[in-house]
């Protein structure tokens, strides 16, 4: 099954990409606990989102390896471990934004694809062609920065080339061409705050049938239905979006400044539900 293939087929449900990106500061219980039971809460009642994306860098600061101390790391590998026995087919992207020269990339990958054994990860694009090839194996996806969510994307990916075109329409003009011997598995990460921008490249990578990975649904402020609106109007498929939501699920209470009692896990549950239904395929 190439990338592509495995998108549609964990699309029956949805398209939404849940994140994981462990806080202490946002948990009502031990952080452990709760990512634990909240998967478990969700396989139990037969909810399953079409695709987890753990970013490495929440894991990874809660290491302290030279004190022989690796708790984020155990706590990915426990919940990539779960990920696997509870949510069959269900993808999983490593949000990792690696991209160097080739060599180094061919490191990168094998962290993303051998050794956490996800099956995609994101790239950046800054470095050229020989930074990116490297992450394209048979089976895997890769999601290259493209027009990226925050609000500092306009500094560089705005600028405007010497064609006229901006930055960010020349990267995906070049993803398409770089993927010309890919099997379909690079594709973009666009922005939902950028709402004009995700409806062109949207309608850009239709025809290809490229993959698309959204971020900013929810916390950072964009709404689910009208992300779907988009795509439908641009004719992209969303079988092969992964629309994200993170800690607009993972942690609903964050804007009200209060910490939730015993009700947190059904706090959770209702925000994933609602986001799901927003995003059903």
């Amino acid at each position: 099954m190439n990338y592509r293939e495995k998108l549609i087929a964990s699309s029956s449900e949805n398209c939404l990409c849940l994140g994981l990106d462990p806080q202490e500061a946002l948990c009502p219980i031990e952080l452990e606990s709760m990512y634990i039971r909240l998967l478990e809460a969700l396989s139990s009642r037969g909810l399953a989102p079409a695709a987890f994306k753990p970013n490495i860098g929440y894991f990874s600061a809660m290491d302290r390896p030279r004190e022989l101390s690796f708790r984020g790391s155990r706590l990915l590998c426990t919940l990539l471990d779960m990920i696997e026995d509870l949510f069959d087919n269900v993808p999983v992207i490593l949000d990792a934004k690696r991209g160097d020269i080739a060599r180094s990339s061919e490191n990168y990958a094998a962290e993303a694809f051998d050794c956490w054994l996800c099956d995609a990860v994101t790239v950046s694009p800054y470095m050229g062609s020989d930074s990116v090839i490297p992450f394209s194996r048979p089976g895997k996806g890769v999601y290259i920065l493209c027009k990226t969510s925050n609000k500092g994307s306009s500094d560089l990916q705005d600028l405007e080339m010497k064609d006229s075109r901006a930055l960010y329409q020349s990267v995906a003009q070049t993803v398409l061409a770089w993927d010309a011997s890919s099997e379909g598995s690079l594709g973009l990460v666009v922005g939902a705050t950028h709402p004009e921008e995700l409806e062109e490249l949207a309608a850009m990578l239709a025809q290809k049938g490229s993959p698309l990975l959204i971020p900013g649904v929810g916390s950072q402020g964009s709404d689910a239905s009208e992300t779907m609106s988009i795509l439908r109007r641009s004719g992209y498929d969303p079988r092969l979006a992964r629309i994200n939501s993170s800690s607009a699920i993972t942690s609903p209470w964050r804007k009200t400044g209060s910490m939730p009692g015993s009700g947190w896990l059904d706090m959770c549950l209702k925000a994933f539900e609602d986001t799901a239904r927003a995003l059903s395929c």
